[in-house]
């Protein structure tokens, strides 16, 4: 999601697309190129299944944005143009922001902020904040939207992490399956040492 926002993102910020953004365009051109490397190690290095399902994603992505891309360039123009393009980089922008509100469930339900890290949680907050007081500046909605509600979520994260972030796992372990759930793993009842009662042979299998 985020590389499909950081496409989207520099695209609109074009000058064809949206006057006077070329930060926009800078700024997520880079980003796309960072986020790019990352899918393909983790493509690398990922199991065949995994593997497969992420190829899958990752030619949704690419395809997405060239329809985005081909239908502002060729069916598009001016403010229509603008328009589209802005729609489609802000849908995708609020996904984005909105992916780690799963991890948000998981802390509140363990209690734990192990599976938040601190910094991405600040740097989304920062990152949401800077674009959002600049899209307010240069009064685009397209910017200042998405990144406002990136804005609030980084917040709600940090506050989670103010919470939680004292509590020790202890007792029951608690472990996030694929699915989001969490596993309570109790702990082994006690075992008395057996006493001088003859214990019966036990072949080794």
């Amino acid at each position: 999601m985020t590389l499909l926002n950081c496409l989207l993102s520099a695209w609109y910020g074009l000058p064809f697309v949206s006057k006077n953004n070329l930060l926009v365009s800078t700024i997520n051109g880079t980003g796309a190129g960072i986020e790019t490397i990352y899918v393909l190690i983790f493509i690398f290095y990922a199991p065949q299944t995994e593997k497969a399902r992420i190829l899958g994603l990752f030619a949704c992505v690419l395809t997405v944005f060239s329809a985005v891309a081909l239908i502002s360039l060729f069916a598009l123009h001016g403010n229509g143009r603008k328009l589209f393009c802005g729609l489609a980089a802000t849908i995708f922008s609020i996904i984005m922001y909105a992916s780690p509100l799963s991890i948000m469930r998981l802390v509140i339900k363990t209690k734990s902020v192990e599976f938040m890290p601190f910094f991405l949680s600040l740097f989304v907050f920062l990152c949401g904040t800077s674009w959002f007081v600049y899209g307010l500046r240069g009064r685009d909605a397209f910017v200042a939207i998405p990144n406002g509600f990136g804005c609030g979520l980084g917040f709600m994260q940090l506050i989670l992490y103010s919470i939680y972030r004292n509590n020790k796992r202890s007792g029951e372990a608690k472990k996030p399956t694929a699915n989001g759930n969490v596993e309570m793993g109790a702990e082994k009842p006690h075992q008395e040492k057996p006493t001088n009662a003859k214990l019966p042979h036990l072949e080794h299998v």
